[in-house]
């Protein structure tokens, strides 16, 4: 077992042994979801004041909405949210290169075979390169969509990596 396994295993096992909230209902008790990046500086939960049961939180890279549409509707549709929080962050990697660099290092690292499959999926890797108009673009995203009712609340932010805090775009 790796190192990290282990940590995992051995913090579970502590958290476990004072856990008192298994009782929780399955829908998010505030009904809103939090669609962040999976960057490492964000704890959504104390960053943005999310207790256990509050809401679903969403990360992938670059808090991008098109990649988590699949989750939104999921959220949505069974589980009963009816807001969305969209927040993106300062420093973001996302902000670093193109797809054609992504494309690249995935030829030289790891060969021929792998970037075929990238082609074979038409992978889009969703790089942004001004952090706010990304926000606004996802923002519109979710809004234009069929697949999220109008009548859901959609705010996208910023939240900054250097301070902590968190500004609303729109």
């Amino acid at each position: 077992m790796s190192t990290t396994q282990e940590n995992v295993q051995s913090a579970s096992a502590t958290y476990a042994a004072s856990f008192t909230q298994g009782h929780l209902a399955l829908p998010p008790a505030k009904h809103y979801l939090v669609l962040t990046c999976m960057d490492a500086r964000i704890d959504p939960a104390r960053a943005f004041g999310i207790e256990l049961g509050d809401a679903h939180v969403i990360r992938n890279a670059g808090a991008s909405a098109v990649d988590a549409l699949r989750s939104v509707v999921i959220s949505q549709q069974l589980l009963g949210t009816n807001e969305i929080i969209l927040v993106k962050h300062t420093g973001c990697g996302m902000l670093t290169f193109k797809n054609e660099d992504a494309y690249g290092l995935v030829e030289q690292r790891l060969g021929p075979a792998a970037t075929a499959e990238l082609k074979e999926k038409n992978l889009d890797f969703l790089p942004f390169p001004e952090l706010e108009a990304a926000v606004l673009q996802d923002v519109e995203f979710l809004k234009a969509s069929k697949l999220v009712p109008e009548s859901v609340t959609i705010s996208g932010w910023v939240y900054e990596v250097e301070t902590g805090k968190t500004r609303r775009v729109v």
